[in-house]
């Protein structure tokens, strides 16, 4: 493992992985605590929550592979093999267990993760899940999804990638939707990839074999995975617990946008656990 560099208490750093580097940033030091971006952020997304989540913890927010700085894998990307590159960074980081916090995407992979190995993950935090059972894959078969922009010589593809998101973000906060570009346009990167790989993956079969307590955060102004909310929590059929909050205002920047009232949920559940 390279030693890591340490900005404002934040340690970056890379391992080595049968899939190429991982990428990683850290902060805190105590049990140990994953977080999984959506598609196609990086670790950036976490910027903000990452230093208030690592209060007694060891908080950990890589870039997932395929995505930020971490190794490239050609298409097609599978939720599977992101779930894979998660426990690649944990052993080689020489983790033995970490609860694991995923937003959008990650959430997905997060449950990827419980069914994997659930001895290794003794907690879960679901940010704004899709749930991908027949009706989510049927209708995302087609391409023209959010992320959908063919690159054009005249750049265009670039204002497309923005005004596709523009109306999930907050009105006020443009700086948002500058760090969303810069990890789209990452080398290696398609950001649609990531939605492609949510459209294969077959929840419903996986997601009884999480047997975690569980955390379900719902945005109460995303549209696309609040409606999910009461789904996912009938289908955490096996989960030891499954508690639900909901962030008012809350959008598709989450992490970014409500970073305190974030931090303060997940708290609330990680304490109750560990009394």
């Amino acid at each position: 493992m390279d030693n890591p560099s340490t900005i404002d208490n934040i340690r970056r750093g890379y391992v080595e992985s049968l899939f190429g580097p991982l990428h990683y940033a850290e902060a805190g030091t105590g049990p140990v605590l994953l977080l999984l971006h959506q598609t196609p952020r990086s670790h950036d997304e976490f910027r903000e929550v990452l230093p208030l989540l690592a209060d007694g913890r060891r908080v950990i927010a890589m870039d997932m592979l395929g995505f930020g700085m971490s190794a490239s894998v050609p298409a097609p990307h599978s939720i599977e093999q992101m779930a894979s590159g998660g426990f690649a960074l944990l052993d080689a980081l020489g983790v033995t267990e970490a609860a694991v916090l995923g937003h959008h995407t990650g959430a997905a992979v997060a449950i990827e993760m419980a069914a994997q190995q659930p001895a290794r993950v003794p907690a879960l935090v679901l940010s704004s899940t899709p749930w991908t059972g027949p009706e989510y894959r049927s209708s995302h078969r087609e391409p023209g999804g959010v992320d959908e922009a063919e690159p054009a010589d005249d750049g265009s593809h670039l204002t497309k990638l923005w005004h596709l998101r523009r109306p999930y973000y907050p009105a006020d906060r443009p700086d948002l939707l500058e760090r969303f570009i810069r990890d789209a346009l990452a080398p290696g990167v398609d950001p649609a990839e990531g939605h492609r790989a949510c459209a294969r993956y077959v929840m419903e079969d996986r997601i009884t074999l999480a047997t975690a307590p569980v955390l379900l955060i719902g945005a109460s102004a995303d549209p696309f995975a609040m409606p999910q909310l009461a789904t996912l929590r009938d289908r955490l059929a096996n989960a030891r617990s499954v508690d639900v909050r909901v962030i008012e205002g809350g959008m598709i920047p989450l992490m970014e946008q409500a970073p305190a009232e974030v931090a303060e949920v997940v708290h609330q559940f990680l304490r109750a656990l560990s009394r």
